[in-house]
């Protein structure tokens, strides 16, 4: 068979075999390059290019959205949600044959291919919709035959393995519209301040005639080509027999009919928006390109009101003492109940990719006193809010504590040492507690630290605390002895709406209920009569102030206030990011503790906040302290009558508090005895005298909670005249 065929072609005259055998290598190479059209396209369409990249929004529990990551400003959405009004103007300006050709209308192809040979240039392109979703998602925006091609079996390709509806999706939503816009919802809003739901017949017309050239016809820019052009899209419309003339007429009667909000600038939000983005990475490993890329809407804790007013008050000079101007700090506040940060402030003129103050480790001075020491103290049976504790000089080891004033009182109790943050008196507590002991807690509360020494004490670290991790510390104290987490994030919902994430109260028991009660209620103390009683705010309110000396100046380092009211734990932080002798603070604690009283003050104007603390019912109360009076106007006196004809009678000014313990003493050879006590009274009186001798008496004020006693009174003679008058012969 093969012989007879070679010699049938044999045959053939050479005129003839010539050309016959080139028409063949052309049909045959025709048939290879349209099969390799045909079915090429799968190696030019990259499906994950199919998954436009979306807009990331971080929005308020409200939906007020306050930021968006992206590389494309996008916002896909399904044309089910576009109007048809919309998709026609689109259609008929761009592809009028869109629902009849195959991926590549061959009329547009013809006439452009014969302009473009007229000219010697690729200069008319024939692209159907189909092909422009093709050029934006796989090829580049060049005009060369081999990108047109590859463009044909793209397009070939879509047509093939998606629906016509697929297809127009992926284009209005894959379109430039000029100004940063990607896809019809963005600049749906952009342009309009409304979703694309609503657009109009004449707002779909400007933006598909923004296509061709979304600069050029920038309604923003260019309004006048941006109408023209409009107008030419609602001809094109009534010539599909889309809309009728008179509807067209109309619709041509219309101004653009523009509403762009002008977005303010609104600084106060870049810190939070910082920590969002920062636990989204960590927490949630969502990384910051796929954030920009794949959609979500972060759904966060903030209260705007709250962070704005803070973020003005970090801009008031007379907070920051310093010997320059550019003094920093760092405030965070959370709600205590649920762990939502509802406040945070990275810096005084923090913008996003500054160094966010709120996550940075700082020597937090006297404020880990209450976490490290005092509380895991007050975990031992030992020690009690009113135990005594030495508060004098001591050696450990080459290691000396010294009190800010350099006043010893001897010995003080638990409650005042903490009140009046008495240095020695915590370094002694941790001594004897263990600072193993001590590191266990602060474990609890996620605070690692590598440091072994007493300094830890006061706050001397390595490597310090971050104010974020202060504000979960101290809410042990006001969620019945449990650390709280904080989050900035509530919910996590990805680009289908379905929901990722939910925040849930994270909590972990570090305290018994009953210490932190005690805790809390010595530290409320602090505030109204102790080392915080700087500023104004007549709420409830617990807080401990801490500072940090300056190694090179005559100056403060680190100056601290943490706190909390009823219903939210906040930490405030004031320093230099750089401390050297050119950098040091000029004032104290006092300056953070003044800031957040005035936040809170501001913040009660707007919600009222708790007046006082409520006390859970599994605790006991904290008597308050008792301050022993000096007794400096004892008196006596003889009384007549009752079973002891008669009597002597000691009177005094006491103290206003009937806690306080009067014990009466008389002076003996030897040793006094004690001959009675009262209780909340200023009066007492003597049964037992001897009328032939004179007796000298005294009285000393008695502390019950600290079984202390005060400073003795002046002594006072009991005797008759004629006794005085034989005593001094």
């Amino acid at each position: 068979m093969n012989k007879f065929f070679k010699n049938k072609f044999g045959m053939i005259p050479p005129i003839v075999k010539i050309p016959l055998s080139v028409f063949m290598i052309i049909l045959l190479l025709s048939l290879i390059g349209y099969a390799f059209i045909l079915y090429g396209g799968k190696l030019v369409v990259n499906e994950e290019n199919l998954i436009l990249d979306a807009s990331t929004t971080i929005e308020t529990k409200d939906g007020e959205i306050i930021g968006t990551l992206y590389d494309e400003h996008r916002d896909p959405i399904e044309i089910e949600d576009i109007p048809d009004h919309v998709l026609e103007a689109f259609i008929a300006i761009e592809d009028k044959r869109f629902y009849q050709h195959g991926g590549v209308d061959f009329r547009s192809v013809v006439r452009a291919v014969y302009r473009d040979i007229v000219a010697m240039n690729k200069v008319e392109g024939a692209s159907t919709v189909t092909q422009q979703v093709a050029k934006n998602l796989f090829l580049y925006n060049d005009k060369t035959w081999m990108r047109k091609t590859k463009e044909v079996m793209a397009s070939i390709y879509l047509e093939r393995n998606f629906s016509k509806s697929r297809i127009l999706e992926l284009y209005v939503n894959s379109i430039y519209f000029g100004h940063g816009m990607y896809g019809i919802e963005a600049a749906s809003q952009h342009y309009f301040s409304k979703p694309a739901s609503d657009l109009t017949v004449s707002e779909g017309a400007l933006l598909a005639g923004m296509v061709k050239a979304p600069n050029g016809y920038s309604p923003i820019d260019h309004p006048d080509k941006a109408l023209e052009r409009r107008n030419v899209v609602l001809k094109a419309m009534e010539n599909a027999n889309m809309l009728s003339t008179e509807e067209r007429l109309t619709e041509q009667g219309k101004t653009l009919g523009l509403n762009i909000q002008e977005k303010k600038a609104r600084p106060w939000l870049d810190s939070y928006i910082d920590l969002v983005l920062k636990e989204a990475v960590e927490t949630h490993q969502l990384s910051i390109e796929e954030l920009k890329r794949g959609g979500y809407r972060i759904v966060v804790n903030i209260d705007e009101s709250t962070q704005q007013l803070a973020y003005e008050q970090f801009q008031n000079e007379q907070y920051f003492p310093g010997n320059t101007k550019d003094v920093e700090g760092a405030f965070v506040m959370m709600k205590h109940s649920t762990g939502e940060i509802v406040a945070a402030v990275g810096g005084r003129k923090y913008t996003l990719g500054d160094l966010n103050r709120v996550t940075v480790n700082r020597q937090p001075g006297s404020t880990i006193k209450p976490i490290a020491v005092y509380g895991p103290a007050l975990m031992q049976e030992a020690y009690q809010p009113y135990t005594l504790i030495p508060d004098e000089l001591n050696d450990y080891d080459g290691y000396t504590a010294t009190n800010i004033d350099g006043k010893y009182e001897g010995i003080v109790s638990i409650y005042q040492a903490i009140l009046h943050s008495k240095n020695a008196s915590a370094v002694w507590l941790l001594d004897q507690i263990g600072i193993s002991y001590a590191k266990n807690y602060l474990d609890k509360m996620d605070i690692s630290i590598p440091d072994d020494g007493l300094a830890l004490a006061l706050g001397g670290l390595t490597e310090g605390i971050s104010p974020l991790q202060m504000m979960e510390a101290y809410s042990t104290f006001i969620n019945d002895g449990k650390v709280v987490g904080s989050s900035t994030i509530n919910r996590i919902y990805d680009r289908e709406d379905e929901l990722l994430y939910q925040m849930k109260k994270q909590e972990t028991e570090v305290f018994s209920p009953q210490v932190a009660w005690d805790i809390t209620e010595i530290l409320s103390t602090t505030v109204q009569d102790g080392t915080a009683k700087a500023g104004n705010f007549n709420k409830a309110l617990a807080g401990k102030t801490g500072t940090t000396e300056h190694p090179h100046a005559n100056g403060n380092k680190d100056v601290w206030f943490v706190g909390y009211t009823p219903e939210y734990v906040s930490a405030t932080w004031m320093g230099y990011d750089r401390s050297d002798e050119n950098h040091y603070l000029t004032g104290g604690s006092s300056y953070p503790t003044e800031l957040t009283k005035k936040i809170l003050s501001e913040m009660d104007k707007r919600n009222t906040l708790s007046g006082e603390f409520d006390k859970p019912d599994h605790v006991k109360e904290l008597p308050k302290p008792i301050i022993l009076p000096q007794i400096a106007d004892l008196n006596a006196e003889y009384t007549f009558g009752g079973i002891s004809l008669v009597k002597g009678k000691l009177t005094w000014n006491g103290s206003d508090d009937d806690r306080v313990i009067y014990r009466i003493y008389q002076e003996k050879p030897g040793i006094d005895e004690r001959v009675g006590e009262v209780t909340g009274e200023s009066e007492y009186v003597i049964d037992k005298l001897n009328l032939f001798q004179s007796s000298h008496f005294y009285v000393v004020p008695y502390d019950p909670l600290t079984k202390m006693e005060g400073e003795r009174s002046d002594k006072v003679e009991l005797a008759f005249k004629w006794q005085q008058r034989i005593g001094g012969l």
